[in-house]
């Protein structure tokens, strides 16, 4: 699934279109009204110290049906401590929830499923960054023009610019607009007969580039 805009730019240049951007801010909702269906559970972890039990009062409020199996807050740094980190993971796991949305950023909310998977090894994890703030009302979505347009990450900038500038536009510019480049090489081989796998700069190893978080 696409959680950004470049990556679906980067598709349709590349000549392999993605038919769609699929945030982790709607993925939140769609997902658990399925899910309350089929009475099965979701747990909320990341957000301030309020923001998960928050957003499990207005989903609660949204979605009547939806098993919420727990929230979790965890501490400032608990992922750089095993101990905490293996404390968290085991109280996420005790709930046996059968998914996860973590919404603790990229890369640490890779990280935390990677770890928990062998714990919960039938359940689901979505890193969904900010979409748990969005849910309690602590952090405002952008217009849906912004969102159709690839623009919600400026939004995002405006709102915390503290925490956010550094990474937006030292870390994940760069990144995204190699993206681009790489995606341009694999269309030109692409026209050529080559196979894509063989277009220099490809990046190496599993691609991010996913929404705001």
């Amino acid at each position: 699934m696409a959680d950004g805009k470049p990556l679906v730019w980067a598709s349709q240049i590349a000549g392999r279109p993605l038919p769609a951007r699929v945030p982790g801010s709607d993925l939140i909702w769609s997902l658990s009204a399925a899910l309350a269906e089929q009475d099965r559970s979701v747990y909320l972890m990341g957000g301030a110290p309020s923001t998960p039990s928050r957003a499990e009062q207005v989903m609660r409020s949204r979605i009547p049906r939806l098993r919420i199996a727990g929230h979790l807050s965890p501490p400032f740094g608990f992922d750089t401590q095993p101990e905490q980190l293996e404390e968290v993971c085991a109280t996420v796991a005790a709930a046996q929830p059968d998914l996860v949305f973590v919404g603790l950023g990229f890369p640490k909310q890779e990280r935390v499923i990677a770890r928990l998977r062998p714990l919960l090894p039938r359940a689901w994890f979505l890193g969904c960054g900010a979409a748990i703030g969005f849910v309690a009302g602590v952090h405002r979505r952008a217009p849906r023009w912004m969102q159709l347009s690839g623009l919600e990450w400026a939004h995002r900038l405006a709102s915390e610019p503290a925490r956010l500038m550094r990474r937006y536009l030292v870390q994940d510019l760069p990144f995204a607009l190699e993206l681009l480049a790489v995606s341009a090489r694999q269309r030109l081989h692409l026209r050529s007969g080559a196979p894509a796998d063989q277009v220099a700069g490809t990046p190496d190893g599993p691609v991010q580039a996913g929404g705001p978080h």
